[in-house]
């Protein structure tokens, strides 16, 4: 029996998971999605971790493997650290079985990632560098209109005239809003239109890697934002890619899944090789 954590920092939350893991079976003892906000993200995932484990029943010398990925390679109290896309693949993988492909929506970019059965990266394509396709961009706007991030999603799929923001620069993209608000476009419109947008974008990228039929799983910190799953399920169509488009409860826990399950597997392997004591 294994106990492993993972750790996912990334650019908006800190996700903190505890597994127990024997064999092929994995029992998730604890989890914590901290926003960052002002904080020390540093601090942060030291507090949020202790916390979990403390959920949990247990202590830092229980753990056998403490895992990280993301932007927590510097975390000095780890084991080992994962590439994001390796952590988000075996997270994925776990949430749904059927996931072939997943689309990481997060704070500050988007990613495509085709994976196998295992979930072994086979290819993959981000968004470019401008967050006209993030969540950031998308926090802002809420901000600038007056809605709680909670309401983004009901409210784009009230939209009955979408407005599409046509431009990719964060910049110009908040400019556009202004522009619309002038021209009293009603909140649900602006919000389905950006959704739209950033869709098409990430449907893009699903083409890039050559995604295939299957469950295409978004994971980060948008997954649980109803109406862009919705414009992705539409773009998809759209453009006529066969993979259908799925989000899970805990979608944004996948990359800290996926780098707990990974931290087991390596120290289970270190272990049949007699280089770690059991």
């Amino acid at each position: 029996m294994t106990i492993t954590a993972g750790i996912d920092l990334g650019s908006g939350a800190v996700k903190t998971v505890v597994f127990r893991v024997k064999g092929d079976d994995s029992e998730w003892l604890a989890r914590r999605n901290e926003k960052i906000r002002r904080r020390d993200p540093f601090q942060l995932a030291r507090s949020a971790f202790d916390e979990t484990l403390a959920d949990a029943g247990l202590t830092q010398n229980d753990v056998n493997y403490i895992a990280t990925t993301g932007e927590a390679e510097s975390i000095k109290f780890s084991t080992g650290h994962f590439y994001s896309m390796t952590a988000h693949a075996r997270g994925a993988i776990y949430l749904e079985p059927e996931a072939r492909s997943l689309l990481d929506c997060g704070a500050l970019h988007g990613r495509a990632v085709k994976m196998d059965e295992r979930g072994k990266v086979l290819n993959y394509k981000m968004t470019s560098q401008c967050a006209s396709g993030s969540g950031q961009f998308l926090e802002n706007i809420a901000r600038y209109l007056g809605i709680a991030q909670t309401e983004i999603g009901e409210l784009s799929r009230q939209a009955d005239d979408p407005e599409i923001v046509s431009s990719i620069c964060a910049v110009l993209a908040e400019t556009d809003v202004i522009n619309m608000v002038s021209r009293g476009i009603s909140a649900p419109n602006i919000l389905k239109g950006i959704h739209l947008s950033m869709a098409d974008r990430m449907t893009k990228l699903l083409r890039v890697i050559k995604t295939g039929e299957g469950v295409t799983l978004v994971t980060g910190g948008l997954a649980l934002d109803d109406g862009l799953i919705a414009a992705l399920a539409e773009s998809i169509q759209n453009q006529k890619l066969k993979s259908t488009i799925k989000s899970h409860p805990d979608s944004p826990y996948a990359g800290a899944i996926g780098a707990a399950l990974w931290g087991a597997f390596r120290y289970q392997k270190l272990v049949a090789q007699g280089r770690l004591a059991a």
